[in-house]
């Protein structure tokens, strides 16, 4: 089982993948509107776009993922 699926089982939902300073923005946006926010480092193989740009400095990018809060 891949990571992606392990946090998919957990009802994580994978959102995007970005660097600062939006990655921040995003997080806090996220946060305002209710969700738990986990961030996991950039894989490459995970996405299904074009990600060469972001394997020149990978270690700078993060993937986010989100699910609702529990009460």
């Amino acid at each position: 089982m891949t990571r992606e699926q392990e946090l998919a089982r957990a009802g994580w939902v994978k959102r995007t993948t970005y660097d600062e300073p939006r990655l921040s923005e995003i997080v806090a946006e996220y946060r305002v509107l209710g969700f738990e926010v986990h961030l996991e480092p950039f894989h490459a193989e995970d996405e299904s776009t074009c990600a060469e740009c972001m394997l020149q400095d990978s270690a700078r990018y993060q993937t986010v993922y989100t699910r609702k809060r529990s009460e």
